[in-house]
């Protein structure tokens, strides 16, 4: 019995351990039906992504048989190759290797690193296209490269565009070398570096920042760097060599450059190089020019200004015409305004004049007066040495008044041998000491009007004073005259100031 007993519980220990093994199975089972399952719904989820990617995606093994390739990839090699894709080897391929692309492969393996190769195809229609791939070995878990991984894209828009973009800059070299006005690139991205790290340093205005700093000027100049310039510029600044400038190379007086640079700085900073302005320069021979300046960034440089075009105009000339110009006709309304004969102001000026500094007395309440002079006895001048002495009496007489007279002060040749003398701000004691002088010159010059003809020339002097002697323009003329009127009565050769009724 106890042996039987023993055998009894032998079997069932053995039943338990079986049935324990048979659980573990089960379970394990379930686990790799489990992990099968999302291993699967990976695969399917990276096979989505890949066949959605834009981009191609194919894989080779070591020989160059292609192991996986997703729908981009099928479209872009598909047209390329004679067979299907899916199963091709690319080493074998005729069109593969006559593009290149079967040495680019093998040598990604040799090198055992990524590379990027650019190559043109033709599909089978003769239409050309470029294709991008970018080559990645792949390693096995033992260090081993036993294929490769590569991305493919179309590359034809972009080959095209850059086409596009060498052919659109060899036409602006072209323009820019050819063009008759004087033409000078510059590349400015440092300026503007250094100034975006002053603004992140808290700088806020840099106007006043470069009045603090004036050093600050040039050195921000030395950071622009010529990229290019035409013929026309060299011969602008007189450049006989055609290395030609390599910084930011205007010549300019001192005072001239400072205040050109501190703009170009200011514009730079603003982020605005669209700018015109006239600036003075000098060339290497010492010739100051005025020339009228434009700036531009370069399409595709404005955020960076690594290239900014500034055309130069040679404006001297026009701004000599016009200074010219200018000056003429300010010698026409002076000459408008002058007596032929004397030089001094005329009627016409001294009743505009007279006007307005009658309104200025009025109202800052200063005095005003006015002298009027007549040449005592000028008929037996004229009778006894002719007309043409009694003009040269008559010019002289105005040059010694001339002398006599300091700013804002003037005088008028008001009719034949009359004269007026205007006398802002002076009253009527400061007036008889003016025409005391005027008269004491006149008594002690000999004045020579030809060779061998000297004669003493005398006048008689009236004298008025706003608002003293008068409330209003006209009333001050009929005032000095009527003073002048007095003297020549009273003998000549006298001042007279005027004395109400």
């Amino acid at each position: 019995m106890q042996k039987e007993s023993r055998c009894t519980e032998t079997v069932m220990a053995e039943n338990e351990r079986l049935r324990r093994q048979i659980d573990e199975l089960q379970g394990l089972e379930a686990r790799c039906q489990r992990a099968e399952t999302a291993l699967a719904a990976i695969e399917t989820r990276n096979q989505l992504l890949s066949d959605a990617a834009p981009l191609g995606i194919f894989t080779i093994d070591a020989q160059g048989r292609v192991t996986g390739i997703n729908r981009r990839g099928q479209a872009l090699l598909g047209p390329l190759m004679d067979g299907d894709p899916r199963s091709a080897n690319l080493f074998d391929d005729a069109s593969m290797g006559n593009a290149g692309l079967t040495e680019d492969l093998q040598h990604c393996m040799t090198l055992r690193r990524p590379i990027t190769v650019e190559h043109s195809h033709a599909d089978r229609q003769g239409n050309g296209f470029w294709l991008r791939y970018y080559l990645s070995p792949a390693p096995t878990q033992d260090g081993a490269i036993d294929g490769v991984m590569a991305i493919v894209e179309d590359a034809t828009d972009l080959k095209r565009t850059e086409e596009a973009l060498r052919d659109s800059e060899k036409r602006y070299r072209q323009l820019f070398q050819s063009a008759p006005i004087a033409l000078i690139e510059w590349d400015v991205s440092q300026l503007k570096a250094h100034l975006d790290l002053l603004r992140a340093s808290g700088v806020t205005d840099f106007d006043d920042y470069l009045t603090q700093h004036p050093d600050a000027i040039r050195h921000c100049w030395e950071l622009i760097k010529t990229v290019d310039y035409n013929q026309a510029f060299l011969e602008l600044m007189g450049i006989a060599d055609r290395a030609g400038p390599k910084g930011a190379f205007l010549p300019t007086h001192a005072d001239d450059f400072v205040k050109m640079a501190r703009e170009v700085i200011l514009v730079t900073a603003d982020g605005n190089t669209a700018v015109e302005r006239e600036a003075s320069i000098v060339t290497t021979s010492g010739e100051r020019k005025i020339v009228l300046g434009k700036s531009l960034a370069v399409s595709g440089h404005e955020e960076t200004l690594a290239r900014v075009a500034i055309a130069l105009l040679d404006i001297s000339q026009r701004k000599r015409a016009e200074a010219a110009l200018r000056e003429s006709e300010r010698r026409f309304r002076e000459q408008a305004f002058r007596d032929g004969l004397t030089g001094l102001y005329n009627q016409r000026y001294l009743y505009g004049s007279l006007a307005t500094w009658a309104e200025r007395a009025k109202a800052n309440g200063t005095p005003l007066s006015l002298i009027f002079m007549d040449l005592d006895h000028f008929k037996r001048i004229v009778d006894t040495h002719g007309h043409l002495n009694g003009s040269r009496a008559i010019q002289k007489v105005a040059q010694t008044i001339n002398r006599c007279l300091a700013e804002p002060a003037y005088a008028v040749a008001y009719a034949g041998d009359e004269f007026v003398v205007v006398l802002p701000g002076m009253n009527a004691q400061a007036a008889l000491a003016k025409a005391q002088e005027i008269r004491s010159t006149m008594n002690t010059t000999a004045y020579e009007l030809e060779k061998g003809v000297v004669v003493q020339l005398r006048a008689s002097f009236g004298i008025a004073t706003f608002p003293e002697d008068a409330s209003d323009l006209k009333r001050l003329i009929a005032a000095a005259d009527q003073a002048l009127f007095a003297i020549k009565g009273a003998g000549k050769n006298a001042i007279g100031q005027y004395r109400s009724a």
